[in-house]
């Protein structure tokens, strides 16, 4: 080596190099951190409301902290906390109704929504940071959230339908 010449550490996450250099002292890292550890928590907590299927992502999430060297923590998230309040509220005010099941749904939406936005920001700063690896896990995500988003607006409408077809009889 070169004297004054430094070596910069190269990790990979998939395969793909990750760019040390871009990524230190980046406010743009540091917002990537947060809102990395904000859907984290937004996961978790679905989990343990309504959706088991997002163990995968919680699984990929913790491998993107791992590949950027920082360790999953949680902040606290008022949204996620609001959107997670929602769904205990329906369950204990209207527990087995079709309320509750129109109000569910729409609390699933709502939070599939904040997920899609996090998820398609965050893909976006990977893209910045050059984060190969998480930028392509973060798009995969971000598609399987939309797919989600979508059976559950299918599902409103059937809801919708029913509702009216028993309300006219």
């Amino acid at each position: 080596m070169k004297p004054g010449k430094q070596t910069q550490r190269k990790s990979t996450f998939n395969g793909s190099p990750i760019d040390r250099e871009i990524q230190s002292s980046s406010q743009l890292m540091e917002l990537f951190e947060e809102l990395l550890r904000d859907i984290l928590l937004a996961e978790k907590a679905s989990i343990k409301a309504i959706f088991k299927e997002t163990n995968k992502q919680v699984t990929q999430l913790t491998k993107m902290f791992e590949a950027i060297q920082k360790k999953p923590s949680f902040i606290k998230s008022n949204a996620v906390e609001g959107l997670i309040a929602e769904v205990s509220e329906f369950m204990e005010d209207y527990e087995k109704s079709p309320k509750c099941d129109a109000g569910l749904n729409s609390a699933a939406q709502k939070i599939e929504h904040y997920e899609i936005a996090n998820y398609g920001t965050l893909r976006e700063f990977a893209e910045t940071l050059v984060l190969r690896g998480s930028e392509n896990l973060l798009l995969d995500t971000l598609n399987e959230e939309k797919t989600t988003g979508q059976k559950l607006t299918d599902i409103t409408t059937e809801v919708v339908k029913m509702d009216t077809a028993v309300n006219q009889t």
